[in-house]
């Protein structure tokens, strides 16, 4: 019987088609679709502050910059100051999105993205109220490869770190997130529209998720960052709709 709700859940969604809720040009029209810093402010868990002045959306994409500083004070996270070695940039969408029962998204942009060690760009989505969920649509952790991630507690991370071949090129992700059987979710993972990975997140359905776009510096990427000022870019973000 469950089963045949289910079922009947996902025919409803189909039904409904799909609705573009961030359109692939939507750099052209940014105080339309998305903020400045991330949600909670300027610090997050790594060596940059964002700030806006390094934000850019000329010629209708993102470019994120990140240039070495002294002189500011420490962020607090997770009980811990951390230096600050960076101004770099993030924003993030005005809308929040939650999977419905027999719906879900597409998360999909284009990246030139730096792999080297100390840089930390990401595209991933995070919990508006308590964490998890979260999943990380594309990461790069200054190892030369990408990593998606999907985080059902701080413990239990189905993490997946593939090859990133000539980065200095344009590179598509595509997130594939659907409810799964009311409660849960799946990820389907696609790197130049290639499958590479299937994870699952449990609990997802009905919890808000923030959408943010960042290139944080050194913490999980490791230390030295480069001495340098170095760039992220994205372009034709778009976000798909396949709520009831």
């Amino acid at each position: 019987m469950l089963l045949k709700l289910y079922i009947a859940a996902q025919l409803a969604a189909l039904a409904f088609g799909q609705t573009t809720l961030i359109p692939s040009n939507s750099f052209s029209s940014f105080d339309s679709h998305w903020n400045y810093l991330y949600p909670w402010g300027t610090d997050h868990n790594g060596g940059a502050r964002m700030d806006k002045s390094q934000v850019s959306t000329a010629q209708g994409y993102l470019t994120l910059t990140s240039k070495p500083v002294t002189g500011q004070p420490p962020a607090h996270h997770g009980g811990k100051d951390i230096p600050i070695h960076y101004l770099s940039g993030a924003i993030h969408a005005k809308k929040t999105f939650t999977v419905q029962a027999g719906g879900g998204f597409d998360f999909s942009a284009d990246f030139i993205a730096p792999v080297d060690k100390g840089t930390w760009p990401a595209f991933w989505l995070t919990a508006v109220q308590g964490w998890p969920p979260e999943i990380d649509v594309a990461e790069w952790k200054g190892s030369g490869k990408i990593s998606f991630n999907t985080f059902n507690t701080s413990s239990q991370v189905t993490a997946l770190d593939v090859a990133y071949p000539n980065p200095k090129a344009w590179h598509t992700v595509r997130a594939e997130i659907r409810d799964a059987n009311g409660r849960d979710v799946s990820v389907k993972f696609y790197l130049d529209n290639t499958l590479v990975a299937t994870q699952h997140g449990s609990n997802y359905v009905n919890a808000g998720l923030y959408f943010i776009i960042n290139y944080q510096m050194e913490g999980s990427s490791g230390s030295p960052g480069p001495s340098t000022t170095t760039t992220y870019s994205v372009r034709n973000v778009k976000v798909i709709s396949y709520n009831p």
